[in-house]
């Protein structure tokens, strides 16, 4: 992650920060008239015909700047920075302290505590698709027909002495955890500029960039 015009604190380190693990990100379309309460003012949202893309991103992390966590980015929209749009984050949660202070602090996220819980069980074998052999055929292999796993993430947001379920997700992979070196898919570098900021620990904003490095694979998301 690189970051330009930040306060950063020893503690953490100078940027940019490195994170490792593995995550889903999963983008929708979203109405512009429902986000807006979301983003500062003097930014556009970047929209056709009364819609932005927004969406989810959902990661564990094996190693970072604050340690080991859980994340959940709901993604409100896209704002236009000229010459690109930047992602704006609603909300932010982490099952750390160390990595919601990272967050507040560093980066100018709105992130807050909270419980995830997982749970992980079986999938049985299915027969082959059209899907799966265009996965193969590119280079994703495994695709349908091998048995894997289905993981339900929730995800409760800790609100004082309260608590609030605020996401339940499905993720059905269907290749074995075992064998993760043989059924990666193409990797793949991107830049995902992004905005941040306006919040009580940091009310400057702050323009930032991930750099990301990851292989695909196929899921099923609910």
């Amino acid at each position: 992650m690189d970051v330009g015009e930040t306060k950063c604190s020893f503690k953490y380190g100078k940027p940019p920060w490195i994170f490792k693990g593995r995550a889903l990100y999963q983008l929708h379309l979203v109405k512009a008239a429902t986000i807006r309460a979301c983003i500062p003012k003097e930014f556009r949202l970047v929209e056709a015909f009364g819609y932005t893309l927004g969406g989810f991103f959902l990661a564990n992390y094996d190693d970072s700047p604050a340690g080991v966590f859980d994340e959940l980015v709901v993604i409100a929209g896209l704002i236009w920075s000229p010459p690109t749009s930047c992602a704006w984050a609603a909300k932010v949660l982490v099952n750390s302290k160390e990595a919601c202070d990272h967050g507040r602090k560093e980066v100018g996220l709105p992130s807050q505590v909270a419980r995830f819980s997982k749970r992980i069980t079986a999938v049985s074998r299915k027969p082959k698709t059209k899907q799966s052999e265009f996965l193969n055929l590119i280079g994703m292999k495994g695709g349908f027909s091998d048995p894997g796993e289905q993981v339900n993430v929730q995800v409760t947001e800790i609100m004082g002495q309260a608590s609030k379920d605020t996401c339940n997700v499905n993720l059905t992979s269907f290749v074995p955890a075992l064998d993760i070196n043989k059924w990666m898919g193409p990797a793949i570098k991107m830049s995902l500029p992004s905005f941040s900021g306006r919040t009580e620990y940091y009310p400057d904003l702050l323009k930032y960039s991930c750099q990301i490095e990851c292989r695909l694979c196929s899921s099923s998301v609910k």
